[in-house]
């Protein structure tokens, strides 16, 4: 016989003037394979229709079902229960805006943070429709590769404690994003180009280094590679870019 589930949900419609914020305990019988996608689609279904949550693809693809499992972040499509305690938790992710219940608007914070660091390839190159495409190494395009696979499931920024204390911190998806295109020999972005962009404390010198963000990340990105790269990387160039103005100084 499978066991009993009970899940404390959070609950919170911020557009409801008449709504508080609370947590709402619901049982299941858990069944064979049972994930919390799975779950909370029956809490919907069978126990109460108003529940709000995202999902699109439940196969880890999306990052639509990303929540905060238990006190990690993580998606709930990749969450199978028999894998959790007899009790669940569930509530939103911090940091972006609450819909309402589980469901957090991620989208408005990923456009900003992507018009912030100019997530596109740099080029002064008019493009050509009927060129062949630029040929590139393959060990450095599956780097590139390596990098792409984020899904915007905001996962590492709800486990990121700067992110939590700073609203303008752009977060290990930012640096990661930025380091993508610092490999790709397309973007004829500088050095101090970069620099500009994450050499503060609102990007890569931000980071305290506690590296939750690769703990929590569905796909496995190796952050604290990244980090450490981007971050000697940056330190070389303020340095590049103070001597030359300190050595001119009369002393």
């Amino acid at each position: 016989m499978g066991r009993t589930l009970t899940f404390n949900i959070f609950r919170y419609n911020p557009s409801d003037p008449a709504s508080a914020p609370h947590m709402d305990k619901f049982t299941l019988d858990e069944t064979e394979r049972m994930t919390l996608f799975i779950a909370l689609n029956r809490i919907r279904e069978e126990l109460d229709p108003t529940l709000m949550f995202d999902f699109c693809c439940r196969a880890g693809i999306c990052g639509a079902c990303a929540m905060v499992i238990n006190g990690r972040p993580g998606l709930a499509c990749h969450t199978k229960t028999k894998e959790m305690p007899d009790e669940i938790t569930l509530m939103p992710l911090p940091v972006f805006k609450l819909v309402g219940d589980l469901s957090v608007d991620t989208g408005v914070w990923f456009r900003t943070m992507y018009q912030k660091i100019e997530s596109w390839v740099h080029t002064d190159k008019k493009f050509d429709p009927t060129a062949q495409e630029e040929r590139m190494d393959n060990g450095l395009a599956e780097q590139i590769y390596e990098l792409d696979r984020c899904i915007e499931c905001g996962c590492c920024v709800g486990a990121c404690g700067t992110a939590l204390m700073r609203e303008d911190f752009l977060g290990a998806v930012a640096l990661n994003r930025l380091a993508r295109f610092i490999l790709d020999p397309r973007d004829q972005r500088t050095e101090k180009d970069y620099f500009d962009v994450v050499g503060t404390d609102e990007g890569i010198f931000g980071c305290m280094g506690l590296l939750a963000c690769e703990d929590v990340c569905p796909k496995q990105i190796p952050l604290q590679e990244q980090l450490g790269k981007l971050r000697r990387k940056m330190a070389l160039a303020a340095v590049k870019n103070i001597l030359p103005k300190f050595l001119k100084k009369d002393f």
